[in-house]
């Protein structure tokens, strides 16, 4: 199963494939709309999205959850690009799964605490890569398609 992780933002976006059975990396990279209204943000990112399904072609799509920002403008924000990328995800009639900043470092490094850069080296040593390019965001992407690669296979379990 192909498994399509999302780091949702405003004007960045970070994606990653990653192998569900053998916990590969695909592809990854990083969405970067450039619009300055909010409506063309919002129209680019749908289309700059469709053409990532497209072309990846994932089983299941992971969204990070939106958590708790003192910035409430931004927190909107956010909020509206992860409904677009949710409704996009199925309109393709791919399933969608959300899951929260800590259930991700929980998963990942086994605390749910941890900050950035333990999520970063564990996500590299799970799917055997020497490193990520660019920013965070992508990481992020790659740690929440793992992310629900495990769950998946605990839940078939039970």
């Amino acid at each position: 199963m192909k498994i399509l992780g999302i780091d949702p933002g405003t004007t960045r976006i970070g994606y990653g494939l990653i192998n569900s059975q053998t916990l590969k990396a695909i592809d990854f990279g990083l969405l970067d709309i450039q619009a300055k209204s909010n409506h063309q943000k919002l129209f680019d990112l749908e289309y700059e999205y469709k053409k990532i399904l497209e072309s990846l072609r994932p089983d299941l799509v992971a969204i990070e959850n939106i958590y708790f920002s003192k910035n409430q403008k931004t927190a909107i924000a956010v909020a509206e690009a992860r409904g677009v990328l949710k409704i996009t995800s199925l309109k393709a009639g791919l399933r969608v799964v959300e899951y929260g900043p800590k259930e991700v470092k929980l998963a990942v490094t086994n605390y749910g605490l941890s900050d950035k850069k333990a999520v970063y080296k564990m996500i590299c040593k799970i799917l055997g890569l020497k490193e990520i390019k660019g920013p965070d965001d992508v990481a992020d992407a790659l740690a929440i398609a793992t992310t629900a690669a495990l769950r998946y296979k605990i839940d078939s379990l039970s």
